[in-house]
């Protein structure tokens, strides 16, 4: 029977963001593929939150738990090589890890990691002295070169990891990850009645879900929403914007942007968004707009494209390969093309109803189930 050790420190923090999501959905439905494999979950910290997951009941998976300090762990594991994981879960044949939290394996023990992106290592400018810190902490590049496969979650990232740390590309496979079926839900008015109120959303709206920081370029998509307000066509159209997601890291620069506007009450910040609000408020967004400077993978995009909604991003990195020609794409490092795609979307019913049938076409093609075979399959080989 084979034995596969699993990272799981990221599920600790009560936030959720893209690589929590991809780690909780992988594992849900992973795990119970194949009974004969058997699974060993390294959860480790001082201080993390209760696990409520309905894999952890599976007769096949056992929890190991431990309480050293991660970053003692970081440490001792960056200078000295040790604590070795797969020891502390009692032997396992191979380890893997859905992100690049350090951890030191035996020679003998296959190691398998999964590498999101490298956007620290082309935009280290998009990130705080603290977050920048921690990637270096990390060691990547040491990650990188030390494993025995890695999963990259596009081509782009794949591209990316032989360019920059220069790793054979033959040790490297993507698998493309699935979208929440709860994200392509119908949303009932009743519903939408709810997370309106719950929210404060105006009527019309123009929507950004995500992190706030820098490298989302959320300034630009404020000033071109403000240059495309005081057009002749929209300048009595009664639409805001809503800034939905919680703070992230370097975002002063998001709010000031704000303050900015003509009339503040023309920009609506919500705060971080329950996962299971997030349907509905897309649905009822004119147009969702995700002008990021770089993505390993964009899930929002995609999110609001279950919803229906025309959405307008950025032509870099990894987000073509996401929505492939089924959404309007802008080069984010010009504001121009935003104001304009912007403008259009909101003035062209028949481009938004187009945008809009496109993308509801386009999700087909990212399937957790898909992508969990396709990893587990990656692993055992």
């Amino acid at each position: 029977m084979t034995t596969i050790g699993i990272d799981i420190r990221m599920l600790a923090r009560k936030n959720k963001t893209g690589i929590e999501e991809y780690a909780s959905e992988l594992l849900s439905h992973m795990l119970g593929l194949d009974s004969e494999i058997r699974f060993k979950l390294f959860y480790n910290g001082w201080k993390k939150s209760e696990l409520d997951y309905g894999w952890l009941r599976l007769p096949n998976v056992e929890l190991c738990e431990h309480r050293i300090p991660n970053r003692l762990l970081d440490g001792t594991s960056r200078l000295l090589d040790a604590p070795r994981i797969d020891r502390l879960l009692g032997g396992v044949d191979k380890f893997f890890s859905p992100h690049i939290f350090l951890s030191t394996t035996s020679a003998r023990c296959e190691k398998i990691v999964t590498f999101h992106d490298l956007s620290f290592e082309k935009y280290p400018e998009f990130y705080s002295f603290q977050k920048n810190f921690w990637h270096f902490s990390m060691a990547p590049r040491r990650q990188a070169e030390k494993a025995d496969k890695i999963i990259a979650v596009s081509e782009s990232t794949k591209e990316d990891l032989v360019e920059i740390y220069r790793i054979d590309p033959a040790k490297i496979k993507v698998i493309y990850s699935g979208l929440d079926p709860a994200s392509t839900r119908p949303v009932s008015p009743e519903e939408k009645t709810r997370i309106r109120e719950k929210y404060r959303l105006p009527e019309n709206y123009v929507l950004y879900l995500g992190t706030l920081e820098p490298r989302k370029n959320i300034v630009s998509l404020i000033n071109a929403f403000e240059k495309a307000k005081s057009r002749a066509a929209l300048k009595d159209s009664g639409f805001k914007l809503v800034i939905a997601g919680g703070k992230g890291w370097l975002y002063d620069d998001i709010f000031r942007a704000a303050d900015r506007l003509c009339s503040q009450s023309d920009t609506i910040f919500t705060g971080s968004v329950e996962e299971i609000d997030k349907p509905a408020l897309y649905a009822m967004a004119r147009v969702f707009v995700y002008p990021s400077f770089y993505e390993g993978f964009g899930f929002p995009p995609l999110e609001a494209m279950a919803q229906g909604v025309p959405v307008i991003t950025s032509d870099i990195s990894s987000i073509p390969e996401a929505v492939s020609s089924h959404a309007l794409l802008i080069n984010p490092s010009h504001p121009d093309e935003l104001l304009e795609a912007l403008t259009n979307v909101l003035t062209d019913a028949k481009l938004s109803q187009k945008l809009s049938s496109l993308g509801k076409a386009r999700i087909r093609a990212f399937d957790w189930e898909k992508c969990a075979r396709e990893t587990l399959d990656y692993i055992v080989s």
